[in-house]
């Protein structure tokens, strides 16, 4: 019960109980030690005062004698005579003789049994007295016994006074936790309004002000990275929407007008279509459809590669770049495809990145006439492998270089040629992430040249 409801406090309040706790446990472990110190320190003073006054006692012959010795010597003050008593024993133990106001002190332990020079507490009702007991010179033990009121008023006087003290420092450990919990958790306010004015406006950009250091300096700093990283998610996400929906509006467009042609002809028996025109019409219905599945299934693996959830693995890049080929080589029969691999360990999402290199494959099949030549070479070097894709088409004009890596752009050569302009995006979206990078270029063949570089697992 008292764990569920202590967490049912807010952080403020746990950081002022346990502020205030600590002071007050060091303020009363300060104050217990300071009069266990001051008590051990005065009891020591009046055990030495005893011990001289018993070694003047065992000098004189009778515990009167002793006894007028000692007030002769006492300290100054109303109640010494009264303080005082002195007790004679025997070596075989037995009571000899007293002198003094207390006539019932314990009598000594015998011979052999008896311990030179100790204290001994002694309560005789509300009266308070210690003994000191000493050997005789001629034998036996004298026991020397005081009042020991004006040490334990004094301790309890100490002791109230420590423990008043205490009362203070635990309310004002109260006080100081309240005021450091609030002046400690102010910066954790400014994050939280900041969160909550986010979760309600839905507005990105209102950063914090990083003032603080330490570890709130570095939460704020977090929370501002954070709110940049998702701004920059929505952006991305309205303009693949945005590229999206003018990419789909032209195929579904030509779907449409299609599709009205064609129910239109049924609905006017005397304006039916030719055979041919209807099956030239049934037949764009169906690439256009083919176009549509490519490109919703390029957007959908486009946003989701944006959050990788396949695991990466360390793997032969070589294996994964022949499987690419053998697929692209069985999809593209009037192409030849020659491969030049080397040995190179990578740690990649496998089939991530064996989208990638299909993709490069493709695009550079697509561009190659009849009987043309892909060539795909790897080479490792400088902590980083490289795969190399030519191929013998007509290049990529120097205009488009810059822009053949960007989402739904297509070069005017190739708007008459299927494709979404997704494909090496993707391209670029993979390598990006497994921290490598990517390139287009000319290549000697004068066709296009695409460079895909990981980075070499640590060996």
């Amino acid at each position: 019960m008292k764990r569920r409801r202590w967490k049912t406090l807010s952080l403020r309040a746990r950081l002022g109980v346990l502020v205030a706790t600590a002071v007050a446990l060091a303020v009363v472990t300060v104050s217990a030690i300071s009069w266990g110190i001051t008590r051990a320190d005065l009891y020591d003073q009046f055990d030495a005062r005893l011990q001289s006054y018993a070694q003047l006692a065992a000098k004189a012959a009778s515990p009167a004698e002793a006894l007028s010795t000692l007030r002769s010597t006492a300290e100054p003050g109303p109640d010494r005579n009264r303080s005082l008593t002195v007790q004679f024993g025997s070596a075989a133990g037995q009571v000899t003789g007293t002198a003094g106001p207390i006539t019932d002190l314990p009598p000594p332990a015998p011979e052999g049994l008896f311990t030179v020079s100790r204290a001994a507490n002694i309560h005789r009702g509300e009266d308070r007295f210690r003994m000191w007991t000493a050997a005789r010179p001629g034998g036996g033990t004298v026991q020397v016994a005081q009042d020991s009121e004006d040490v334990e008023d004094s301790l309890g006087r100490l002791g109230f006074w420590l423990l008043v003290v205490s009362a203070a420092g635990v309310l004002g450990a109260t006080a100081a936790g309240r005021a450091i919990a609030r002046s400690a958790l102010q910066p954790v306010d400014e994050l939280t309004s900041a969160a909550e004015n986010v979760a309600r406006t839905q507005e990105l950009s209102a950063a914090i002000d990083v003032t603080a250091s330490g570890e709130i300096g570095r939460l704020a700093t977090a929370f501002n990275a954070m709110l940049g990283a998702l701004s920059r998610s929505r952006d991305e996400q309205r303009r693949l929407v945005e590229d999206a929906g003018h990419e789909l509006r032209t195929p579904l467009t030509s779907l449409r007008n299609n599709i009205e042609l064609l129910i239109h002809a049924d609905a006017n028996p005397g304006r039916q279509l030719p055979a041919e025109d209807r099956s030239r019409l049934l037949t764009d219905l169906d690439t256009q459809a083919v176009e549509l599945t490519a490109l919703i299934g390029e957007l959908v693996d486009l946003s989701t590669g944006e959050r990788p959830t396949e695991a990466e693995e360390r793997l032969a890049l070589a294996d994964i770049v022949t499987s690419a080929v053998e697929r692209t080589r069985s999809r593209w029969p009037a192409v030849s495809f020659e491969a030049e691999l080397a040995e190179a360990d990578v740690l990649v999402r496998p089939a991530a990145v064996e989208r990638a290199v299909l993709n490069v494959l493709d695009n550079a099949a697509k561009w190659s006439p009849p009987g043309g030549t892909v060539r795909v070479t790897m080479s490792a070097g400088g902590g980083a492998v490289r795969v190399r894709v030519d191929d013998e088409g007509p290049g990529v004009p120097e205009a488009d270089l810059a822009h053949v890596f960007e989402r739904f752009y297509r070069a005017d050569t190739a708007r008459a040629l299927p494709g979404s302009g997704l494909g090496l995006a993707i391209v670029e979206q993979v390598v990006t992430q497994h921290g490598g990078r990517v390139s287009a270029a000319r290549a000697e063949s004068g066709g296009a040249r695409f460079d895909l570089v990981f980075p070499l697992a640590a060996s």
